[in-house]
């Protein structure tokens, strides 16, 4: 294993040398495309950091690795000691931890976490912090809240009304084969913990929390049909910053018809909810993995958007959506294959560190996803996948 050499940390990214030091924690499904995506650009000295070191054969040499339980504060500090920017790629259980001591040594820290308790920690730290703490920073959370800030601005800005904001997303298998419909594509402990835990919500104006695997629809997407039932965490901030502006807002995964009901015998009727541990093993032991797999993005703002300046007046009842179906890539550098669900998580959190970096966003405290705003998000070199690898053109 290479040795890591990571430069002094700073709080101001936008004034280091080049190139910046950064640790990605977790050599897992993302993980690694991180760090493949952030030594590719030439601007980011990455140290890849797992707990086992096994895992860490096969990288580039220009991206260092080192063995270690990150979970572990004393191990943590020393792994992070030195460097510009931690990407958080561990289970959603360690977020709390690397973020706390990400914010003692002024390490600005991102991650991909869904879970809603956990972010609330990380907000809790950012207060004072001198480092950027930005945490939900992948697909969803993460670019699903910059896609619907995008289109609730729309309306909002400017004096007009936001009725529903819909978000939906889902990574699915290209060729489903069992009865869930269903293929694993990314960390099973993350989507357990979707179908398990409150969904945030806003409806009638009011903040709530709505139950997991409920809300249950069915749609058609370009002659294809789908389902979209509540999971835990996708709005990420957003129903903090659109409180008491919008009515209606709600984030649902997509899956393919017939999966919801599945979901709903193994976690309500067998109660396997209650042994988490015992579901993510009949999952990782009985779904197969799948590297063919589609991303779908879809959202839409109904309301009435600012009228004509001077007259005072609504603009008419209108709709305006985002939708993109995106698939993966043969050959991502040192990376080799991923899949569309590995490339538009990692390309999410290297665009947040990108414009920190660039001093597009803040340099220190608390940072919503939504901060990014779409059009430098999809212009970022990392963004850019999200149209380099569509599997029809994206619309907006």
């Amino acid at each position: 294993m290479q040795p890591s050499t990571l430069g002094p940390a700073t709080r101001d990214m936008t004034k280091a040398p080049r190139p910046l030091s950064v640790v990605v924690l977790g050599a897992g499904k993302i993980g690694r495309v991180i760090a493949a995506m952030l030594d590719q650009s030439g601007d980011y000295r990455v140290c890849l950091v797992d707990h086992d070191a096994h895992r860490l054969d096969g990288l580039p040499r220009t991206i260092a690795v080192r063995a270690g339980d990150p979970t572990e504060p004393g191990t943590c500090a020393a792994l992070l000691a030195g460097a510009d920017a931690v990407l958080n790629a561990l289970p959603f259980h360690a977020a709390v931890s690397v973020a706390t001591v990400a914010a003692r040594l002024g390490v600005h820290y991102f991650d991909l976490t869904e879970d809603v308790a956990a972010t609330h920690a990380i907000r809790q730290l950012g207060q004072g912090a001198r480092s950027v703490l930005m945490p939900q920073c992948g697909l969803a959370p993460g670019f699903i809240g910059v896609v619907g800030h995008d289109l609730a601005q729309r309306f909002l800005r400017g004096g007009g009304d936001l009725f529903d904001l819909r978000m939906r997303v889902g990574a699915l298998p290209r060729y489903p084969s069992n009865a869930l419909k269903y293929n694993l594509t990314w960390s099973t402990e993350g989507l357990i913990n979707e179908y398990c835990n409150p969904c945030e919500a806003i409806v009638d104006g009011r903040r709530v929390e709505l139950p997991a695997l409920e809300g249950l629809e069915t749609f058609a997407l370009d002659g294809i049909e789908y389902e979209a039932f509540n999971t835990s965490g996708g709005l990420g901030t957003l129903p903090d910053t659109l409180a008491g502006r919008a009515r209606q807002v709600d984030y649902k995964s997509i899956r393919y018809p017939g999966h919801c009901v599945q979901m709903k015998l193994l976690l309500n009727d067998l109660r396997l909810r209650e042994r988490r541990g015992w579901l993510r093993e009949i999952f990782e032991n009985a779904i197969p993995m799948t590297e063919q797999d589609v991303v779908i993005v879809f959202a839409s703002a109904t309301g009435h958007p600012p009228g004509v300046k001077g007259e005072g007046k609504r603009g008419p009842l209108t709709q305006a959506s985002f939708s993109a179906r995106i698939g993966g890539v043969d050959d991502l550098g040192g990376a080799g294959h991923a899949n569309a669900i590995q490339l538009t998580t990692a390309a999410g959190i290297c665009t947040a560190l990108d414009l920190v970096a660039s001093g597009v966003l803040p340099q220190a405290g608390f940072v919503r996803q939504e901060a990014m705003p779409l059009d430098r998000f999809l212009a970022n070199r990392f963004g850019q996948h999200y149209t380099r690898h569509p599997l029809q053109e994206m619309s907006a």
